[in-house]
Order: structure tokens, then C-alpha cells, then sequence
């Protein structure tokens, strides 16, 4: 299957970067290049460094850019490394960061990786194939407590409970070991009614197994703090996120980097010492009509910018 990349907010993203010549970027998501190519296209000289924790994307990636030979490091690592990464290639500081966050078109088209509750699988859910953790594992494993407190926390699903207690009772009969036998289920817990198959209750409990799986909450908060350390005065950090939870953590990382005090509002002097680090750059965006009509998947994207002091 090739590995297609329509990037979501593209003009906004590159708007977002104040791309200079003969900078140094990072995407942290690298994915098929879709961001990353207009980044090198649009500049003269700049240097990317390109992460991704999918060795797929990375061999795709590396067709895509590949009129921009020795302009680009490919990097197969976890995002949230972004400090050592840089060390490890002799980097300071860098002019611009950009994070598209969540699971890529590829590899939710993929049946085969078992994302997707839409193609019958083996449940899998790794964005990175070389690591141990999968999501029949989770599914599988866990406690019934565990996956409960999974699927309430990352999926925000109100019949939590009842998933968990089911997918607990089937496995002690039956392991549950594609995506089709999660799917039904997670389908036979929840309660039908007008308006409600069913199907949005799957795809918020795949999503929690999704985030579980790949730790993408975890550390998430201290890798936007380290990444606008890691830039250069005036540098910025472009975010794309995808859900909520997401969109909550980067929000709340940015106001704390680009405010002065963060006492608890009750205290009637500062007693923090803390000192903005970066300002926002105008307010949180979405896609344009027009994007959504040509890119379904942009309907759910977030866009927050912000810049070194």
C-alpha cells in the first residue's frame, strides 16, 4: 500500500513556521513528507530533521524528499526524544518545530496494522512495529479496572464500564484477537437507540487502545516544554492535534510557556519566580471550508502556534 500523506492545514502550518532560508526544521511526525516537502520546497538550504517512530513512513518519506538529498536527517525515534535526537546530531538550537499529532491516514487505511475497526485485522495498533506492547495485548491483559479507566480516560466513553466488563467476560471463554471480534463487543455493550448504532461508542474505545498502546499522552506536556527550549529566539512551535484530550494538554502547556506568574490566583504576591518563555502566536485554529471538502479527515484538526522569547 502506498503511503499518501494529504497534509491538514497546510498554508496555516507554513504560515504558522515563518520559514526562513537556510534554517533547520524538525517535523516531529514526519509521515509521508506532505508538511515536510513544502517545508524544503519553499526554502533554499534549510535543514530538516525528519522523526518518525514508523519505519514505513520513513522509507516513504525519504522517495518523496528525495530532490532534496543531503538536506535531510531521517530519524526513527519517538518524537518525545526530540532533546537527545538533536544532541545526537550536534544541534543547539533550531528555527522552527512542527507536530502533527495522532494516527496517519496510511496507517488508518492500513487493515493490515489494525487501527481501523472498519477492516478485519489482527489487533495490533503499534506505530512503531518494533515494539513489544500492542493492543491484543491490552486487549487481552489488562484488567478489567485497567481497560475501564483506559477507555473512560482516552476515550471519554460513558459505558465504559460495561466494555470493559464485557471484553473481560468474552476473553475468559475466547482471547480476542482481530479487530472485527473487538468491534462486536464493544457493539453488544452499549445500548442502541435512535441516532446511536453503536459505532461511535467503537471508535472512541479503539481510540483509547490506540493512546494506550503508543503512550501518546504520556510525557506529552514535557516534550512541548522541551521542544520551545530547544528553539531559537523567535523560532516557533507549530501543533496539529486531533481530539481533546490532545488539544487540552497542548493549550494548557502553551499558556503556562508564555505566562509570567502561574501561582495559584489566590495568593496576593508572586511567590513563583516563573518567566515566560514564549508567546502565542494568534488563537487556535481549525481548517477552512474549502480544506474540509477536499480532506474529510481535517474536520476534527487543531492548530496552535507558538514563539521563543
Amino acid at each position: 500500500m502506498e503511503f499518501k500523506h494529504t497534509p491538514v492545514l497546510l498554508e496555516k502550518c507554513m504560515d504558522g513556521l515563518s520559514l526562513k532560508d537556510n534554517g533547520i526544521y524538525v517535523d516531529c511526525t514526519l509521515g509521508g513528507a506532505g508538511h515536510s516537502y513544502h517545508i524544503l520546497s519553499r526554502t533554499k538550504s534549510s535543514k530538516l530533521i525528519g522523526i518518525d517512530r514508523d519505519t514505513e513512513a520513513l522509507e516513504a518519506s525519504k522517495t518523496r524528499l528525495k530532490e532534496f538529498s543531503g538536506r535531510v536527517t531521517y530519524v526513527h525515534d519517538n518524537f518525545k526524544n526530540l532533546g537527545q535526537i538533536l544532541r545526537d546530531n550536534k544541534i543547539d538550537k533550531v528555527d522552527g518545530i512542527l507536530v502533527d499529532l495522532g494516527v496517519s491516514s496510511y496507517q488508518l487505511d492500513n487493515g493490515e496494522r489494525g487501527f481501523s475497526y472498519r477492516a478485519n485485522a489482527k489487533l495490533d495498533m503499534r506505530m512503531d512495529k518494533s515494539q513489544k506492547l500492542s493492543a491484543y495485548d491490552v486487549v487481552n491483559s489488562y484488567s478489567a479496572e485497567q481497560l475501564r479507566q483506559i477507555i473512560k480516560d482516552y476515550g471519554e466513553e460513558k459505558f465504559a464500564t460495561s466494555i470493559a466488563n464485557k471484553i473481560d467476560k468474552v476473553r475468559k471463554t475466547k482471547l480476542i484477537e482481530t479487530t472485527e471480534e473487538l468491534r462486536d463487543v464493544i457493539l453488544s455493550s452499549v445500548p442502541r437507540y435512535r441516532g446511536n448504532d453503536g459505532s461511535s461508542n467503537v471508535q472512541r474505545t479503539f481510540q483509547a487502545i490506540r493512546i494506550e498502546v503508543n503512550s501518546e499522552l504520556e510525557e506529552l506536556g514535557q516534550f512541548l516544554k522541551d521542544a520551545v527550549a530547544s528553539l531559537k529566539t523567535g523560532g516557533r512551535l507549530v501543533v496539529i492535534s486531533f481530539h481533546s484530550l490532545e488539544d487540552r494538554i497542548v493549550k494548557h502547556t502553551f499558556r503556562e510557556l508564555s505566562t509570567d506568574c502561574i501561582c495559584p490566583p489566590h495568593l496576593p504576591i508572586c511567590v513563583c519566580g516563573h518567566k515566560a518563555e514564549a508567546k502565542l502566536i494568534g488563537k487556535m485554529t481549525t481548517a477552512s471550508t474549502e480544506e474540509l471538502k477536499a480532506n474529510s479527515r481535517s474536520s476534527s484538526a487543531k492548530l496552535r502556534i507558538i514563539e521563543k522569547l
